[in-house]
């Protein structure tokens, strides 16, 4: 089960740098976006049972967004607020470096409220997984931490994505990381970039404080997986990292790298429920799990990426 946004995703790829005050030639696409979406589409296309539970608006792009979902195997639940438009996010690719920026309009997806929820969704869930973006925020962030008591109550696992570090980083470090504890994730996903934002000067295995096990992905060279030292997953235990391993992936050129890491959250997710939970913290597992979220994220990045119709 994945729990937080669906967006329309507005793709802007200028073929030379912008230039101010007039115009450039390139594409503009539309495609279903919100990293929640993107988790659940990914996990869905590797045969995963699964559940996106979400908030849109009662408009054209919140139906197709819906539909498209459903139309790969998504079971969506979706919360349909009055007055609010389906989330938008406008997403800028740099022609010369093909970097990414964001202007984000969250709209309907930051509605969700604890009374949309459903204990019966979670019965039979082995997972919840959330982008941070579905704790930050009112009533998004109340519906997100009560999704995380259902799935607890049903005995599944959590695991959480640091996601973004401005949204995540808004109300300072401490905030933060005062955000991620009590959700005591089983799994912790962050980029790099992300990871330094939210610790500050530690290093990666402070974030061992917050998960038994953390994932750091560093686009082109790999990924880093840290555990902590004799713990079962989902158990406590201190910050010592018992195991560090560094998985390398074959560099890809990619001109749009959007969605990539949420591919990899999926592939890694995909591989790591495959095999008992007592099982989770094995090396050997860490590794072929790090090395299929490698391979999900190279798919999205070399695949067609269809666009949304409306």
């Amino acid at each position: 089960m994945v729990l937080g946004d669906l967006a329309l995703d507005v793709v802007l790829a200028p073929a030379r740098p912008l230039e101010p005050g007039t115009d450039v030639p390139g594409r503009v696409v539309l495609r279903q976006g919100g990293s929640a979406a993107n988790v659940a589409r990914e996990l869905a296309g590797r045969g995963v049972g699964t559940t996106l539970v979400c908030a849109v608006g009662r408009d054209r792009a919140g139906r197709a967004l819906v539909a498209a979902l459903r139309g790969v195997g998504v079971t969506v639940r979706a919360a349909r607020p009055a007055g609010v438009p389906t989330a938008r996010i406008g997403i800028v690719i740099d022609a010369s470096t093909g970097e990414r920026s964001f202007v984000a309009d969250r709209g309907a997806a930051d509605r969700l409220v604890p009374g949309d929820l459903r204990a019966g969704w979670f019965a039979r869930a082995d997972l919840l997984h959330l982008p941070a973006y579905s704790l930050l925020g009112s009533p998004l962030g109340e519906a997100g931490a009560a999704a995380v008591a259902l799935a607890r109550d049903a005995g599944a696992r959590v695991s959480l994505d640091l996601a973004s570090v401005a949204p995540l980083l808004a109300a300072g470090r401490a905030a933060a990381q005062a955000l991620v504890r009590p959700v005591s994730p089983d799994l912790l996903f962050a980029t790099a970039a992300e990871a330094a934002a939210f610790l500050g000067e530690a290093t990666l295995e402070g974030l061992l404080a917050f998960a038994p096990l953390v994932v750091v992905k560093r686009g082109q060279e790999g990924a880093t997986a840290l555990a902590r030292a004799g713990t079962a997953a989902g158990a406590a235990g201190d910050a010592t990292a018992a195991l560090v391993l560094d998985v390398p992936t074959r560099p890809l050129a990619a001109a749009d790298t959007t969605g990539a890491g949420d591919a990899f959250d999926a592939g890694f997710l995909a591989a790591w429920l495959a095999v008992p939970p007592t099982d989770a913290l094995r090396p050997a597992v860490i590794r072929r799990a790090v090395a299929a979220g490698h391979r999900a994220a190279a798919r999205h990045l070399t695949g067609l990426r269809p666009e949304l119709a409306l």
